[in-house]
C-alpha cells in the first residue's frame, strides 16, 4: 500500500477520535482532529498525482473516506441544532447517487472508474471548511463568552453556511449524474 493510500486510511482512523471529541463537546479538540483529517485529503491526492501513485483503490477509498468523515461531522452538527435535516438529506442523497453511479460505471463492460471532478472537490472542500469553522468558531465563542452565557453567533453562521453547502452539494451531484448519464441509460 502506497503512502497516499495510507493517508486515506489515516483519515478513516481519525473518525472515531473525532466522534469521542464531538460526543463530549470538546469542540476545539474536535475541530483540530477534523482539520487534521481534512488535511490528509488534500495531501493524499497531491502526493499521489505528483509521484504518479494514483491507484484504483485510492480513487474509490478517498471519496469514501471523505463521505464518512463529513457525514459523521454533519450528523453531530444536526444534533447540535446547527444543520437542518434537509441539508443532511441533500448531502446523503448526493453521496448515495454518486456512489451508485460509480458502481454502475465500474461494472460496465469497460469498467470505468469515475474519479472526483472539480465540482466534487469544491463540494468536499466547502463541507470541510464549514465543519472546521463551526467547531473552531464555537470553541472560540465559548472561550470568549462570559460564564453562563450561550453561544449563538457561530450557530447562526453555521446554519446559513450549511444551506450554502446543500446548494453546492446538489449542483455537484447533478453534474456527476449529467456527465455520466450514458452509464445510467446503459445499465441493465
Amino acid at each position: 500500500m502506497n503512502f497516499p493510500n495510507k493517508l486515506t486510511l489515516l483519515r478513516v482512523l481519525l473518525i472515531p477520535v473525532f466522534i469521542v471529541c464531538a460526543t463530549n463537546q470538546w469542540m476545539l479538540a474536535a475541530g483540530i482532529i477534523f482539520a487534521a483529517a481534512s488535511l490528509t485529503d488534500y495531501f493524499d491526492g497531491k502526493i499521489a498525482r505528483k509521484n504518479n501513485l494514483v491507484t484504483d483503490f485510492g480513487k474509490f477509498a478517498d471519496p469514501l473516506a471523505d463521505k464518512l468523515l463529513t457525514t459523521t461531522a454533519f450528523l453531530y452538527m444536526l444534533v447540535d441544532g446547527v444543520c437542518s435535516p434537509v441539508v443532511l438529506v441533500v448531502i446523503l442523497a448526493r453521496e448515495f447517487a454518486v456512489s451508485g453511479l460509480r458502481m454502475i460505471a465500474a461494472g460496465a463492460p469497460q469498467g470505468k472508474v469515475i474519479a472526483a471532478n472539480m465540482w466534487g472537490k469544491v463540494k468536499t472542500a466547502m463541507q470541510m471548511i464549514v465543519i472546521c469553522l463551526y467547531y473552531f468558531g464555537y470553541a472560540l465563542e465559548q472561550a470568549l463568552a462570559p460564564a453562563g452565557t450561550s453561544v449563538y453567533y457561530s450557530q447562526i453562521v453555521t446554519w446559513v453556511l450549511c444551506w450554502a453547502v446543500a446548494v453546492v452539494t446538489a449542483v455537484s451531484g447533478i453534474k456527476y449524474l449529467w456527465d455520466n448519464k450514458e452509464f445510467i441509460s446503459r445499465a441493465k
